[in-house]
């Protein structure tokens, strides 16, 4: 170096590429509508069952029953919605849904066992002043992120955070939906284990068994997979298969006893 006084120079990063390879859709590159559509349809179906699990383990716990639940639900769909619209159009653009955060679940359980709602004995009043109490809660713990990002500090942290630093954390979130969402599958194990195969079935041998240059059944697994078993599952129901079964396993299986519909408002 010359002089011995020079600054080093920083790295610089990589200029983006408008096409990778092996990559069917980039930046500049977007399916078609009707794709796009499909795609986004199926994006929904997967967040669907993460977002559903939230109001599922906690609603019943607050007191509330399946208009609350329905309520609960509806209200985290639509905030994900806005939210995944803004981080569209403001924010990393990433083709993410911005869901609700399992983070603030075990939150939310030590508010809802605290000892200042056990001595209500109305559960529709419980449940009003536990979801209160845990919206105040979320204020200020969202006051918190606000100031980290305005103020420039998180991104102070995140220069010491590598994309290998985020793989644990992902992997220990996936665990946590694991502990909440797969024992699902052992409470109707006829309906959720041919789930399970057809979608691995679809995604995984269908490509290499039918040719085809669009990557339907790799691309649209979800799809198929939901629609084929929410048929076969019907066909149970109205077929009489769980008439003599117990009540919760006509409520984990059947599909006209989630009372979710009936009482949406």
């Amino acid at each position: 170096m010359a002089g011995g006084g020079g600054k080093a120079e920083e790295p610089q990063p990589h200029p983006p590429k408008e096409q990778l390879p092996n990559i069917s859709y980039c930046i500049t590159s977007p399916p078609p509508w009707p794709e796009a559509i499909l795609l986004g349809f199926q994006h929904y179906l997967v967040m669907l069952g993460t977002t559903v699990l939230i109001p599922s383990a906690l609603v019943p716990q607050m007191g509330g029953g399946n208009k609350e639940k329905a309520e609960v639900i509806q209200t985290l769909l639509f905030v994900a919605g806005l939210n995944t619209l803004l981080q569209s159009l403001f924010g990393t653009r990433l083709p993410a849904v911005i869901g609700g955060s399992f983070t603030f679940v075990p939150t939310t359980i030590s508010i809802i066992l605290a000892g200042r709602f056990s001595d209500e004995a109305d559960p529709v009043e419980k449940f009003k002043r536990i979801m209160r109490a845990t919206q105040g809660a979320l204020i200020v713990a969202s006051t918190l992120q606000i100031v980290l990002g305005f103020s420039g500090l998180w991104r102070n942290v995140t220069r010491f955070l590598s994309p290998l630093s985020a793989v644990p954390l992902v992997s220990l979130v996936g665990f946590g939906l694991y502990e909440f969402g797969f024992p699902g599958v052992a409470k109707c194990v006829e309906i959720g284990l041919p789930e399970l195969i057809i979608l691995v079935f679809v995604s995984q041998y269908m490509p290499h068994l039918i040719k085809s240059g669009r990557h339907i059944f790799d691309r649209f697994a979800v799809i198929f997979a939901v629609v084929i078993v929410w048929i076969y599952a019907h066909l149970l129901t109205v077929g009489g298969a769980y008439n003599n079964s117990p009540p919760r396993t006509q409520v984990t299986c059947r599909t006209d006893r989630a009372g979710l519909i009936d009482a949406s408002p």
